[in-house]
């Protein structure tokens, strides 16, 4: 049951062209066992049964494809940079109380982690990201290569999306023309505190050809299994 104290909307940023893929087409609409990438994200959305709506910033190009694979949603024109399609989905959203953003890319989500983010959101955060404990050991290093130090493991997360804010926290971020990769960090460069969530493995974010491969074999192991 979608909880009425406030509107959740989804917005799915997906008209990056995703040129480290290596793909024909805008990495949104690259399929996995026929299926684009963004209807595999918004599914997830919808299937967690806490988003009341789905915005998409889409090509102006791949407008009307991206009306046919997202039905339900709400398609508008993104823009040059991700910050600009993100800007374009808030504008096409202005009663959401809550706004997810998640990129097309992390195709695998679980519904679950939508639901998690947005459970933080109604407790009272006004920023929420989720987040995997780093495994690797990670090195600062100078231009020369030179090691400078190792950073503490325990203190660091590999952040994921969906990345969910009050409305009004992420509309006061973009308000500027600047340009993020991570929502978050305009939020939290405005003084806002974000609290992050246990993320999943399965939330990965499909950059590259062995990305698209291993999402493929773990779609592929799913169906037969």
């Amino acid at each position: 049951m979608i909880d009425n104290r406030g509107r959740v909307v989804a917005l799915i940023p997906a008209a990056g062209m995703g040129t480290r893929l290596g793909e024909a087409v805008p990495k949104a609409f690259v399929e996995i066992d026929g299926v684009t990438l963004l209807e595999l994200s918004a599914d997830a959305a919808r299937r967690s049964g806490v988003v009341d709506q789905i915005v998409v910033a889409a090509p102006t190009e791949l407008i009307e494809r991206a009306a046919a694979l997202v039905p339900d949603a709400i398609v508008v024109p993104g823009g040059a940079e991700r910050s600009d399609s993100v800007r374009a989905g808030l504008a096409a959203a202005p009663d959401a109380a809550f706004v997810l953003v998640h990129d097309a890319a992390r195709a695998l989500t679980p519904p679950e982690l939508f639901a998690s983010v947005v459970t933080a959101l109604r407790d009272g955060a006004r920023a929420v990201v989720p987040g995997l404990r780093v495994v690797d050991t990670l090195k600062r290093v100078d231009a020369t290569g030179a090691v400078l130090g190792t950073a503490d493991r325990d203190e660091l997360r590999a952040v994921q999306t969906p990345q969910g804010f009050a409305a009004d926290v992420l509309r006061q971020a973009h308000s500027g023309q600047g340009d993020a990769t991570d929502d978050a960090g305009l939020v939290e460069a405005e003084g806002v505190a974000v609290t992050v969530v246990p993320g999943d493995a399965m939330a990965f974010k499909v950059t590259t050809p062995f990305d698209l491969r291993l999402a493929r074999l773990l779609v592929a192991d799913r169906q037969s299994s």
